[in-house]
Parts: structure tokens; C-alpha cells; sequence
């Protein structure tokens, strides 16, 4: 029981404490809420009742946060925003003419953050309610507008409005640097005047404006013309130097185009020459080569031949002296055998004379042969025989070949010293042989 008394005595010492921390946290945070002051960038914090360290009095803060001591300082704003100020000014035009001008216009004023020129502003203006700033801009603007239109002459502040303007901001600069003001701009809505000068100033310088703009057109399209004019001349120009060019260059194509031609039949012609060198040199070689293949066969051909001529030539040298040798050897049997011949006839010659005319005539039926053959072979041609008409020419013709014979019998008999009848008739009677010796000599004479 006591354990739960205490639990809730102490539970509940600990939530006063909390709320005791928690007020405590809120009160402080409240006091350095009112004790800090935040400033917009669109205004500018005066805080005064401290001296400075430059000896100022107070403190300026623009777009930003400062601490401020209660009962000690104090914080005035003063807005940068551009305020508008209207304006309205009648005033004698200046250069001779006094003509009473009205102008019209706006111009936008602010409170100038230069740090030179915002102690002006906040030494006139702080704690003055904002129309205050604009009445003293606008008398001051309406003063400088009247000491300028005093100094320029109507046509001018109708003419040339930027430097009307320009003149007013430059007439109130130094008045509005004072007043640590700052002029962002000035705008001239209406210039007009009683006596209608201006109007008149207007009609005539529109009507110079109009001829001015009618002559600006005339000469500007007579300069379009001659523009036109020599915009063609030069485009004429240009295509014709473009053509030109492009002829020459065409020319250059055509002529190189010519040069490679000719470049590559040149080399073409010098390939084909080449290559007819090449073949020709290729043919030489080969024919070369193949002389050279025939050389060497024909070398081997004649080595061949020549082996065979030499061995045929041994062979016909050793079958020419074996037949030499059978020859000699048949002539020297032979050459015996007819000496023995001789001898034997010799002998029997010796005993009977009448033997050698008995061997002459046994070889004479082969001599009658033999002169036979020689009139048979004697060639007479084509024999034209030219008769009288008696028949003896054609006789004669045809008994030539046997005249032919007996003039050679009786040559032979006169050559050998022998009568063939007489030499027959002896034999047939000495010998007592057969008549066929007779026989056939005699048979040999009719046959020849």
C-alpha cells in the first residue's frame, strides 16, 4: 500500500516537472521569437537605439534576420517597392516659340538601397506615410519636365520623345540623389496644346512624314529595281561564270579522261608488247629447249647409230673377210682346178692339134647365144619403111635381124681364123664321131 502511494506521489512529481520544462521551453521560444525581427528583400529594416561603431544610430538590414532588444531597440520598415507617380505639366515651349505645352506621363520612383544614398531616404522619409514619397516625386519630377520644356522647342518634344525623357531624368537626378530616391523610369503619354501648334506641327510633319515615306518607298523600289536589275545581272553573271566553269572543268574531265585513255592504252599496248616479248622469249626458250631436247636426242640417235654402225660395220668387216677368205679360197681351188685343166688340155692338144678347134667349137654355141642376145637387144625404134610398091623395102626390113646375125658369125669366123663349115666337116670326119656336134652346131646356127 505504501509501495503503490509512493509509485503514484513520484509519477506524478515527474509530470509537474514535465510541464513546468515544457512551459519554460515555450516561454523562451516566445521571447526569441519577439526578439528576432525577419526583413523581406522587397523592404529595408531600420533598427535604431543602439550607437554604431561608424557612430550611426542605427542599423539597416535588407532580406534578412537580426536580434532585437526590447525596450532598448526599435524597428521601422521602409518599402523598396516602385511606387507610380502621375504626372501633369503646363509649361511655355522654349527656343522663341512660347507656346504653351501640356504633357502628360508616369514614371515609376523607389527608395534606393545604395548604401550612400538610403540614409537620405530614411532621414526624410521614415515614419511618413507613402503618399508623402510620392507627392515629393512627383513636384520634383513636374519641376524638372517644366525647366526641360522651357529649354526645348515643340517640334523637339514631339520628335524626339527618348530625348525629352532622357533630358527629364538627367534634369531630376541629382534632386531625386538627395532625396535618396532612384528613378527607374518615365513614360511621356500625351504632348498636346491649346492652340492646336502641335496638331498643326503633327499634320505637317505627317504630311512630311508622308512624302518622306512616299519618296522612301519610290526610291526604295526603284532601288528594289536596280537592286532587282542588278541582282539578275549578277545572277546572269554568276551562271554564266558557273558555265564557263563548268566547261572548263568539263574540259579538264574530257582532258584527263583523254590522258588516262591514252595512259591506259599506252600500258595496255606496252602489256600486250610485253606479253608478245614474254611469248616470243617463252616460244625462244622452248624452241630452244626443244632443239636443244632434239640436240641431245639426235646425239643419242647418232651414238645409238653409231654404236650400231660400228657393230654392224665389225659384222660386215668379219662377213666381208669370211667371204673374202671362201672367195680366195674358191678362186685359189678353182684357179688349181683349172691349171690342171689347162695342163690336161694342153696335153691333149699336144697329142691332137685338132683338139682346140674341137673345143672352139663346143663354146661356140654359147658364143652364137650370146651374139643372139646382142642383136635381140639392139632397140631400132619406130622404122618408117618407104616402099616403091614392089615389096623389097618391107623384105628388106624384116630380114634385117638375121643379116644382123650372120655378118656377126662371119665377123666372128674371120676374128678366130676358122672356118665353122669346113672345121665341122673335118671333126665329123676324123673323129668318126655322132653328128650331133655338127648337129647342134648347125642346129644353133638356124636357131640364131
Amino acid at each position: 500500500m505504501n509501495s503503490a502511494l509512493l509509485a503514484a506521489s513520484s509519477l506524478g512529481a515527474t509530470l509537474i516537472l514535465g510541464f513546468l520544462l515544457l512551459f519554460v521551453v515555450i516561454v523562451v521560444l516566445t521571447i526569441i521569437a519577439r526578439l528576432i525581427v525577419v526583413g523581406n528583400p522587397s523592404e529595408m529594416l531600420i533598427i535604431s537605439g543602439r550607437r554604431q561603431r561608424d557612430g550611426v544610430g542605427y542599423r539597416v538590414v535588407i532580406g534578412g534576420r537580426t536580434l532585437v532588444i526590447p525596450l532598448i531597440e526599435h524597428v521601422a520598415r521602409l518599402s523598396l517597392r516602385n511606387m507610380q507617380v502621375q504626372l501633369e505639366v503646363k509649361a511655355q515651349a522654349g527656343g522663341g516659340t512660347m507656346v504653351p505645352v501640356i504633357v502628360t506621363g508616369v514614371a515609376n520612383v523607389k527608395i534606393s538601397s545604395d548604401p550612400v544614398e538610403r540614409t537620405n531616404a530614411i532621414e526624410r522619409f521614415l515614419g511618413q506615410p507613402p503618399e508623402q514619397l510620392q507627392r515629393v516625386a512627383k513636384e520634383t519630377l513636374e519641376g524638372g519636365l517644366r525647366a526641360v520644356i522651357g529649354k526645348m522647342t515643340p517640334e523637339e518634344i514631339v520628335g524626339d520623345r527618348e530625348k525629352f525623357v532622357a533630358t527629364v531624368m538627367r534634369e531630376v537626378a541629382e534632386d531625386f540623389r538627395r532625396l535618396g530616391l532612384l528613378i527607374d523610369s518615365v513614360v511621356i503619354q500625351n504632348v498636346h496644346d491649346e492652340e492646336e501648334y502641335l496638331v498643326s506641327i503633327a499634320r505637317k510633319a505627317r504630311a512630311e512624314v508622308l512624302a518622306s515615306a512616299r519618296k522612301a518607298e519610290a526610291e526604295r523600289a526603284a532601288e528594289a529595281v536596280t537592286k532587282e536589275a542588278e541582282a539578275n545581272a549578277a545572277a546572269r553573271k554568276a551562271k554564266a561564270d558557273r558555265d564557263a566553269e563548268a566547261k572548263l572543268i568539263e574540259a579538264a574531265a574530257r582532258q584527263k579522261a583523254e590522258q588516262a585513255r591514252l595512259a591506259a592504252d599506252k600500258a595496255v599496248a606496252e602489256a600486250e608488247n610485253m606479253l608478245r616479248i614474254r611469248k616470243a622469249e617463252l616460244a625462244r626458250e622452248a624452241a630452244l629447249a626443244e632443239a636443244e631436247q632434239q640436240k641431245a636426242e639426235a646425239q643419242a640417235e647418232q651414238a645409238r647409230l653409231a654404236a650400231t654402225e660400228v657393230a654392224k660395220a665389225i659384222a660386215a668387216r668379219d662377213v666381208a673377210r669370211a667371204r673374202a677368205e671362201g672367195d680366195a679360197a674358191k678362186l685359189y681351188e678353182e684357179g688349181k682346178a683349172r691349171a690342171a685343166a689347162i695342163e690336161m688340155i694342153g696335153a691333149a692338144i699336144q697329142k691332137n692339134p685338132d683338139a682346140l678347134k674341137v673345143m672352139l667349137v663346143e663354146m661356140l654355141p654359147n658364143v652364137v647365144q650370146e651374139l643372139a642376145k646382142a642383136v635381140q637387144n639392139v632397140e631400132l625404134g619406130s622404122v618408117t619403111v618407104i616402099d616403091s610398091g614392089n615389096g623389097q623395102a618391107l623384105a628388106g626390113a624384116a630380114l634385117g635381124r638375121a643379116k644382123l646375125l650372120s655378118e656377126s658369125l662371119a665377123t666372128l669366123e674371120s676374128v678366130l681364123g676358122i672356118d665353122l663349115r669346113q672345121l665341122s666337116q673335118t671333126i665329123a670326119k676324123n673323129v668318126g664321131g655322132t653328128p650331133a656336134v655338127a648337129s647342134a652346131g648347125v642346129g644353133e646356127k638356124k636357131g640364131a
